[in-house]
């Protein structure tokens, strides 16, 4: 409830002793930053012409493709803001997974970037604390190379069904994640054609998605005045929240 969520992100974990009988107990808190994420408005507004509405009704319901197209395109702007998203640049957008991640959790595959290798693929497993990640995120092509190096070393990268139903492949038993908005062109150093893989886990206290009540929501708006067409709004009062900086990594430069 409310247009955002002040919450505490935990910088460092609080630590514990043994002590010997009559010691003076010393205190250990974890350290928080305290961090403000605002929902913002996503979404746009799609315009059905009346006359379309009336002359091809008996074969193609325009509406319903109309409205489902355009929450197509809200779905991919989340997915994009989600991924690179920067509220310093685009004060309107939330910051994104790229943005979130701290310099500490970050892992690099060298100056002008490198070749993925697996024990690398671990290191980035073994930067999120608390737990194995519970998605590795990347690009199509970086997950070509883990199945190439998979099948190098003489074994296959698991394939199950997740709670959708769909067919995912697990490293590690972590499933991986593909996402068409990590660009294969990023810079690093001299290299300009490097990808980034990231490591999150998700849940209230890790990585969690926030959204007002109703979630993404179609507002029939009505009969417009300048032109003979029907205006129906899609909207969506979303962000995200990294509730403690150790629940995500990633890890930059991967070279084809």
């Amino acid at each position: 409830m409310g247009n955002g969520l002040t919450y505490n992100r935990e910088s460092t974990a609080a630590t514990a002793a043994f002590y010997d009988v009559g010691d003076t107990w010393t205190e250990s808190t974890p350290t928080f930053s305290q961090i403000t994420a605002t929902l913002k408005i996503m979404g746009g507004d799609a315009d059905i012409d009346n006359y379309l509405i009336a002359s091809r009704s008996n074969v193609q319901d325009v509406e319903a493709s109309v409205i489902q197209l355009k929450a197509k395109a809200v779905r991919d702007l989340f997915e994009s803001t989600f991924i690179s998203g920067d509220a310093g640049t685009d004060p309107k957008a939330f910051d994104g997974i790229d943005t979130l991640c701290e310099s500490s959790q970050t892992l690099s595959m060298g100056v002008n970037g490198g070749s993925l290798t697996l024990d690398k693929l671990d290191e980035l497993v073994d930067t999120v604390k608390g737990g194995k990640p519970e998605l590795l995120l990347m690009s199509r092509r970086s997950r070509r190379i883990i199945n190439k190096l998979a099948r190098t070393a003489g074994t296959f990268l698991e394939t199950d069904r997740d709670q959708f139903g769909q067919m995912v492949q697990f490293y590690d038993t972590i499933p991986i994640g593909v996402s068409d908005y990590i660009p294969d062109d990023q810079t690093q150093g001299t290299s300009t054609d490097c990808s980034t893989i990231y490591a999150v886990q998700f849940g209230e206290g890790a990585l969690a998605g926030l959204t007002a009540p109703g979630g993404l929501q179609v507002e029939r708006v009505g009969s417009l005045e300048q032109k003979d067409a029907t205006r129906t709004r899609i909207k969506w009062y979303s962000s995200i929240a990294l509730f403690n900086t150790v629940k995500l990594a990633k890890l930059i430069g991967v070279r084809p």
